[in-house]
Protein backbone atom coordinates (compact mmCIF):
# COMPACT_ATOMS: atom_id res chain seq x y z
CA UNK A 1 0.00 0.00 0.00
CA UNK A 2 1.75 2.73 -1.40
CA UNK A 3 0.28 6.28 -1.02
CA UNK A 4 2.00 9.75 -1.13
CA UNK A 5 2.13 11.90 1.89
CA UNK A 6 3.25 15.23 1.92
CA UNK A 7 5.79 15.34 4.22
CA UNK A 8 6.86 19.43 3.77
CA UNK A 9 5.21 20.46 7.09
CA UNK A 10 7.26 17.71 9.04
CA UNK A 11 10.29 18.58 7.68
CA UNK A 12 9.70 22.24 7.36
CA UNK A 13 12.10 24.24 9.54
CA UNK A 14 15.04 21.26 10.52
CA UNK A 15 18.17 22.40 9.59
CA UNK A 16 20.15 19.81 9.69
CA UNK A 17 24.11 20.06 8.86
CA UNK A 18 25.09 19.71 5.27
CA UNK A 19 27.92 17.07 3.71
CA UNK A 20 29.82 16.53 0.93
CA UNK A 21 31.23 13.04 0.25
CA UNK A 22 33.95 11.85 -2.02
CA UNK A 23 34.57 8.85 -3.97
CA UNK A 24 37.01 6.73 -5.85
CA UNK A 25 37.38 3.95 -8.05
CA UNK A 26 38.90 1.74 -10.35
CA UNK A 27 36.11 -0.06 -12.26
CA UNK A 28 36.99 -1.21 -15.55
CA UNK A 29 40.76 0.13 -14.80
CA UNK A 30 40.82 3.60 -14.84
CA UNK A 31 40.40 5.68 -11.41
CA UNK A 32 37.20 7.80 -11.21
CA UNK A 33 36.96 10.30 -8.68
CA UNK A 34 33.99 11.67 -8.00
CA UNK A 35 32.08 14.06 -5.43
CA UNK A 36 28.45 15.42 -4.25
CA UNK A 37 26.72 17.77 -1.93
CA UNK A 38 24.94 15.12 0.71
CA UNK A 39 22.22 16.28 3.09
CA UNK A 40 20.83 12.93 3.82
CA UNK A 41 23.61 11.40 6.20
CA UNK A 42 23.46 10.32 10.19
CA UNK A 43 25.16 8.46 12.62
CA UNK A 44 22.65 5.43 12.84
CA UNK A 45 25.07 2.90 15.72
CA UNK A 46 26.88 3.85 18.64
CA UNK A 47 28.30 0.70 19.31
CA UNK A 48 30.02 -0.31 17.05
CA UNK A 49 29.77 3.40 15.17
CA UNK A 50 28.21 3.12 12.24
CA UNK A 51 27.29 6.03 9.70
CA UNK A 52 24.99 5.87 6.92
CA UNK A 53 24.91 8.37 3.46
CA UNK A 54 22.64 8.52 1.13
CA UNK A 55 23.47 8.93 -2.68
CA UNK A 56 21.01 9.48 -5.33
CA UNK A 57 20.86 7.32 -8.07
CA UNK A 58 20.87 10.41 -10.51
CA UNK A 59 24.02 11.15 -9.35
CA UNK A 60 27.42 10.82 -11.01
CA UNK A 61 28.90 10.31 -7.29
CA UNK A 62 26.92 7.57 -6.70
CA UNK A 63 28.12 5.65 -9.70
CA UNK A 64 31.55 5.86 -8.72
CA UNK A 65 30.62 4.60 -4.98
CA UNK A 66 28.90 1.99 -6.25
CA UNK A 67 32.21 0.58 -6.47
CA UNK A 68 33.83 2.46 -3.96
CA UNK A 69 35.41 0.49 -0.77
CA UNK A 70 36.09 3.87 0.92
CA UNK A 71 34.17 6.90 1.18
CA UNK A 72 34.87 10.17 2.52
CA UNK A 73 32.83 12.21 3.75
CA UNK A 74 33.86 16.15 4.61
CA UNK A 75 31.53 18.55 6.79
CA UNK A 76 31.61 21.97 5.17
CA UNK A 77 31.92 25.12 7.77
CA UNK A 78 29.46 27.77 7.55
CA UNK A 79 31.86 30.15 5.45
CA UNK A 80 32.16 27.63 2.78
CA UNK A 81 29.01 27.78 0.56
CA UNK A 82 31.50 28.30 -2.53
CA UNK A 83 32.76 24.77 -1.96
CA UNK A 84 29.37 23.38 -1.25
CA UNK A 85 28.15 25.20 -4.29
CA UNK A 86 30.99 23.92 -6.37
CA UNK A 87 30.13 20.07 -5.34
CA UNK A 88 25.88 20.94 -5.45
CA UNK A 89 25.65 22.54 -8.46
CA UNK A 90 27.77 20.64 -10.98
CA UNK A 91 27.92 17.08 -11.78
CA UNK A 92 30.90 15.03 -11.82
CA UNK A 93 29.52 13.85 -15.88
CA UNK A 94 30.74 17.27 -17.04
CA UNK A 95 32.78 19.01 -14.50
CA UNK A 96 36.03 18.04 -12.59
CA UNK A 97 35.06 19.53 -9.39
CA UNK A 98 38.86 18.48 -7.99
CA UNK A 99 40.57 20.95 -10.38
CA UNK A 100 38.81 23.66 -8.60
CA UNK A 101 39.45 22.66 -5.16
CA UNK A 102 41.88 21.83 -2.70
CA UNK A 103 42.44 17.82 -2.10
CA UNK A 104 44.77 14.96 -1.68
CA UNK A 105 44.20 11.18 -2.05
CA UNK A 106 43.16 9.15 0.98
CA UNK A 107 43.11 5.75 1.30
CA UNK A 108 41.67 3.63 -1.75
CA UNK A 109 42.56 6.89 -3.60
CA UNK A 110 39.77 8.77 -1.77
CA UNK A 111 39.31 12.64 -2.25
CA UNK A 112 40.33 14.09 0.84
CA UNK A 113 38.77 17.74 0.86
CA UNK A 114 41.60 19.26 2.68
CA UNK A 115 40.08 22.50 3.33
CA UNK A 116 37.04 20.90 5.43
CA UNK A 117 38.93 20.80 9.02
CA UNK A 118 35.82 18.27 10.01
CA UNK A 119 35.96 14.98 7.78
CA UNK A 120 35.71 11.21 8.05
CA UNK A 121 36.92 8.05 6.02
CA UNK A 122 35.06 5.38 6.31
CA UNK A 123 35.19 1.49 4.90
CA UNK A 124 31.59 0.84 2.71
CA UNK A 125 30.08 -2.03 4.83
CA UNK A 126 27.15 -2.39 2.87
CA UNK A 127 24.53 -0.68 0.51
CA UNK A 128 20.61 -0.31 0.69
CA UNK A 129 18.08 0.50 -2.02
CA UNK A 130 16.12 3.19 -0.39
CA UNK A 131 13.83 4.44 -3.21
CA UNK A 132 15.43 6.99 -5.23
CA UNK A 133 18.34 6.91 -3.30
CA UNK A 134 21.03 4.41 -1.98
CA UNK A 135 22.26 4.40 1.76
CA UNK A 136 25.71 3.67 2.17
CA UNK A 137 26.71 2.29 5.35
CA UNK A 138 29.99 3.36 6.77
CA UNK A 139 32.68 2.15 9.40
CA UNK A 140 34.50 5.10 10.06
CA UNK A 141 38.76 4.33 9.76
CA UNK A 142 40.03 8.24 10.46
CA UNK A 143 38.47 11.06 11.71
CA UNK A 144 39.43 15.01 11.79
CA UNK A 145 37.82 16.79 13.53
CA UNK A 146 37.78 20.69 14.67
CA UNK A 147 34.85 20.98 17.56
CA UNK A 148 34.87 24.73 17.24
CA UNK A 149 33.84 24.89 13.57
CA UNK A 150 30.40 25.61 12.92
CA UNK A 151 28.99 23.61 10.00
CA UNK A 152 27.26 24.70 6.65
CA UNK A 153 23.60 23.68 7.30
CA UNK A 154 20.49 23.46 4.88
CA UNK A 155 19.12 26.91 5.48
CA UNK A 156 22.05 28.06 4.08
CA UNK A 157 22.02 26.19 0.52
CA UNK A 158 18.48 25.72 -0.67
CA UNK A 159 18.84 27.76 -3.91
CA UNK A 160 21.55 25.97 -5.19
CA UNK A 161 20.31 24.05 -8.20
CA UNK A 162 21.35 20.68 -8.19
CA UNK A 163 23.73 19.69 -11.05
CA UNK A 164 21.80 16.49 -11.69
CA UNK A 165 18.26 16.18 -12.59
CA UNK A 166 15.75 15.00 -9.41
Amino acid sequence: MSTEVDTDAFVAGLDYPMYIVTAASAEGGDTSLSGCLVGFATQCSISPVRFIVCLSKQNHTYRVAEYATVLGVHVPGSGQRELAALFGENTGDEVDKFASCNWRPGPGGVPVLTDCPRRMIADVLDRFDLGDHVGFLLAPSQVEADPGMEPLHFSQVLDLEAGHSP
